[in-house]
């Protein structure tokens, strides 16, 4: 089991294949390109522990953080601790090596033991049995949190994803794009591929952020941290081709972009916005189908769209189909 050291977790292959091939409810999130781009914005103190392993080709992962508040008091925490949509334990073997580090923390911050907090878990899945059955007599487990998460199949197409549609629904997003069309919108899709492409496309998607509900009322992805965390996240996926990016378009004029990154053949959708000029005309519904459009067209087959609970978020539910709770665990030492 090897300890990762900061400048080779960039793009780490076999991180990236354990993100992908371990069954998370949200892959994306698991990916080096979304936890780096957490560790570089939201908490670069920390000192990470990232350790990979491979059995005959199959990748296991450990990703934690340490968070340290006084030598009587450490948290092991993954290394997204806003949302805990991640998994620190990716891979068949990420249980066993979870028991490796134990021993070593056990010695290194002798006689306190750090607290433990692991996200990503699926109610009734391998992993938490796993945990029960392998820690359950040294160690304490309770409820930290827990969220759902939602998804749509691409299964059989653009056809496809519609037929699980409400007919009223599918009637509204005929309807709108039959508007849009008729009052010249069109859109453009973008796959940023270097650094470069990726400022570009992320200024263009600022500038119609700024024009938005969201812009105007500063509680958006311009303002900090979001802002940064995005650039971050933008610029990681460009060596991979991993962005999808798409714009509405106007005479020439941005007037709405939607946003997400790829994990295989799973989309995580991020963001999306649109110019407040332009409420009445749907842009953010026309966004979503125009990008499930080119999704389908790519081969994809899942929409994730995050956290179904919430503020604002109640729309996911006509675009969705599939409910992925998961839970964040605390484990503490008897």
């Amino acid at each position: 089991m090897e300890q990762l050291a900061f400048h080779e977790l960039e793009g780490h292959a076999g991180w990236q294949r354990a993100a992908l091939y371990s069954g998370q409810a949200d892959p994306f999130c698991c990916t080096p390109a979304w936890q780096l781009s957490f560790h570089e914005v939201f908490a670069p103190e920390r000192r990470l522990l990232v350790r990979h392993e491979s059995r005959h080709d199959v990748d296991s992962v450990l990703v934690f953080a340490e968070q340290a508040f006084s030598a009587e008091s450490m948290l092991l925490t993954p290394i997204d601790t806003l949302w805990f949509f991640s998994s620190p334990l990716l891979g068949p073997h990420a249980v066993d090596m979870l028991g490796n580090l134990l021993d070593e923390l056990a010695s290194r911050h002798k006689p306190f033991f750090p607290r433990i907090v692991i996200s990503g878990l699926q109610p009734g899945g391998l992993l938490p049995r796993r945990l029960l059955r392998t820690f359950g007599r040294q160690y304490d487990f309770f409820m930290h949190s827990e969220t759902v998460q939602c998804a749509a199949s691409l299964q059989g197409g653009l056809d496809g994803f519609l037929s699980r549609r409400s007919a009223n629904h599918r009637a509204k997003m005929s309807k709108g794009r039959r508007r849009a069309q008729n009052r010249g919108i069109g859109y453009e899709r973008h796959v940023p591929a270097s650094a470069s492409e990726a400022r570009a496309v992320f200024a263009r998607m600022l500038a119609v952020e700024n024009k938005s509900w969201k812009g105007e009322g500063q509680c958006g992805m311009a303002e900090e941290p979001a802002r940064s965390f995005y650039d971050a996240m933008l610029r990681r996926l460009a060596p991979a081709r991993g962005a999808r990016v798409m714009f509405a378009v106007h005479e020439g004029r941005d007037v709405g972009f939607i946003f997400g990154g790829m994990a295989g053949d799973v989309y995580r959708g991020q963001q999306f916005s649109y110019d407040q000029d332009w409420k009445d005309a749907g842009i953010g519904n026309l966004l979503q189908i125009e990008q499930v459009a080119w999704l389908c067209e790519q081969g994809a087959t899942r929409y994730d769209m995050g956290p179904l609970t919430g503020p604002r978020m109640g729309y996911k539910a006509h675009w969705t189909e599939a409910c992925l709770p998961i839970q964040t665990w605390l484990m503490v030492k008897k």
